[in-house]
């Protein structure tokens, strides 16, 4: 490998791991993954910053990665399964404050990948705030991560979501739990 070889696969870890920002809002420790090459869906994660004086709203996240793209968070059903739902309002970003996208919570959803995530790659997503507008962040792909708060997938209710063949104008968001 050649020097100049080196010097630019440094230089581009490197950016991947510097925060992305617009005005007060910071996009740190981001990170995507699937559960394999095979997955018909993956997620993102990573922490939004607001230093402004006051709260903003994270509404939208596009890529083109996956058919869709949604925020989504679990939620708790009360018989010890959880159930991921679509939050179409998106996520309030607290003034002088922070809101994780963790797994387990909230998170980025990619639904019908056109192609599976390679350990390394990198995923493209613009993020939309309310107030701070668009940010675009390269999130690395981390298939060997393990944080997150254990969430055993077995027990997860997708509802009637098929994984493996995604139509968005057929989709039937009703039973996907959105609300």
């Amino acid at each position: 490998m050649t020097l100049k070889t080196t010097l630019f696969a440094g230089l581009s870890a490197l950016a991947f791991a510097l925060p992305a920002f617009a005005g007060d809002i910071t996009i740190e420790d981001a990170y995507a993954r699937s559960s394999g090459m095979s997955a018909k869906a993956g997620a993102a994660f990573f922490v939004v910053h607001n230093a402004g004086a006051e709260d903003d709203q994270l509404i939208d996240a596009t890529s083109d990665v996956a058919k869709v793209v949604e925020l989504h968070t679990h939620k708790d059903m009360g018989d010890g399964v959880m159930k991921m739902m679509h939050v179409p309002e998106g996520f309030t970003i607290p003034a002088g404050g922070e809101h994780a996208l963790a797994r387990g919570g909230d998170h980025v959803m990619f639904m019908g990948l056109n192609k599976g995530f390679e350990q390394g790659d990198t995923v493209t997503v613009t993020l939309t705030f309310e107030k701070a507008g668009d940010i675009t962040v390269d999130i690395p792909v981390d298939l060997e991560r393990k944080d997150g708060m254990g969430m055993k997938h077995g027990k997860m209710d997708h509802g009637d979501m098929d994984h493996g063949k995604m139509d968005h104008d057929k989709m039937d968001h009703g039973k996907m739990g959105d609300k």
